[in-house]
């Protein structure tokens, strides 16, 4: 079969690859639709790593999927062939102590589709275990079901920050990641919202997806904002997505008391935060590391229209033409959200 292979730092080309053959007992083998670019893929395609986690060998790229069941393994009763299904990409070991408490995302031996050393999604057919395989309602898209898993993060996030009706939602970046916390934001019941970017096109989609105080961080605070917004109290929740140094303690900054702050975007190392201001607020401090039982709510949410994660499509690029996709990724539009590869 087709797959897209990362041979070595920007050396990247659609190859044969062996088929994966017939599924396994618990496993169904899923004939990929739709694939999404998400930054990490492009930092592999152009670093050949994040981390410690290291390029060493060819590895197909690509860990946002939908696709439909070509067959089911022995056992698999949830799923049938034809079935247009979201595919959660990370495996865990499922007998750890982090796996038997539910936060499976904290396994050690998880097997994260295309991170090194495991091939991703990028590929004609894929295997997969039906437990972390989704069946999609007919009022959903393929483009829709690989979108589950960036806004698998955004549940994940609210969730971590516990928003609820009527809460001011803060959050630093309107990427991806920014716009599906704010989407879940207000589909939790967020009274109001405050987005933060540095790229007025951005900023634009947010205020299209219900954003209501939009603050252009070239110029402006999103602290300020949200002690403005609040006649000086402060944000509820904020929510850090973009990555910058400087995020995390602007979001304290405008923390009302007892309020929460979630680091979602990972960026240079290390962050400062003024522990004290934090601590006069009693502000809590959660961090996010990718998600843990969020697939089944972002389905609920975008099959009932709450988060209308479609709008973020904005490049569509046929498989045959996934390389020049990873090229545009590299050097985006202003207005470049999600970059998506059809199969």
């Amino acid at each position: 079969m087709k797959a897209l292979v990362l041979n070595s730092p920007l050396n990247l080309a659609v190859h044969d690859v062996p088929d994966p053959g017939e599924p396994g007992p618990g496993q169904v083998r899923v004939q990929v639709q739709s694939v999404g670019i998400c930054g990490s893929d492009v930092h592999y395609y152009e670093h050949g790593r994040i981390g410690d986690f290291v390029l060493k060998s060819p590895m197909v790229l690509g860990h946002e999927a939908a696709g439909v069941v070509h067959q089911v393994g022995e056992g698999v009763e949830s799923l049938s062939p034809g079935d247009l299904v979201a595919m959660e990409p990370g495996v865990p070991c499922g007998i750890c102590t982090e796996c038997k408490s539910g936060r499976y995302n904290l396994c050690r031996d998880v097997r994260f589709w295309a991170t090194p050393p495991y091939d991703g999604a990028l590929a004609e057919f894929v295997l997969h275990p039906a437990a972390l395989t989704y069946r999609l309602p007919e009022c959903m898209t393929s483009e829709e079901g690989a979108l589950m898993e960036p806004l698998a993060v955004g549940v994940h996030a609210c969730n971590r920050g516990g928003v609820r009706p009527g809460c001011v939602v803060a959050i630093n970046g309107a990427g991806t990641i920014g716009c599906a916390t704010l989407m879940t934001a207000l589909a939790y019941g967020a009274s109001k919202t405050i987005v933060a970017d540095m790229i007025p096109a951005r900023l634009e989609r947010a205020r299209r997806l219900g954003a209501e105080v939009l603050v252009d961080a070239r110029s402006g605070s999103i602290s300020e904002a949200a002690i403005h917004a609040t006649g000086g109290r402060g944000a509820d929740v904020g929510v850090e997505c973009s990555g910058h140094p400087g995020g995390a303690q602007a979001l304290v900054d405008a923390a009302a008391p007892a309020g929460r702050v979630v680091l979602v975007g990972m960026g240079p190392q290390p962050t400062q935060i003024d522990t004290v201001a934090a601590m006069v607020k009693e502000v809590d401090l959660a961090t996010v590391f990718r998600y843990a039982n969020a697939y089944p709510t972002a389905i609920e949410l975008t099959s009932r229209g709450r988060t209308p994660v479609a709008q973020l499509v904005t490049d569509r690029f046929p498989f045959s033409n996934a390389v020049s996709a990873f090229e545009f990724a590299r050097s985006p539009r202003p207005d470049t959200c999600k970059i998506m590869i059809d199969l």
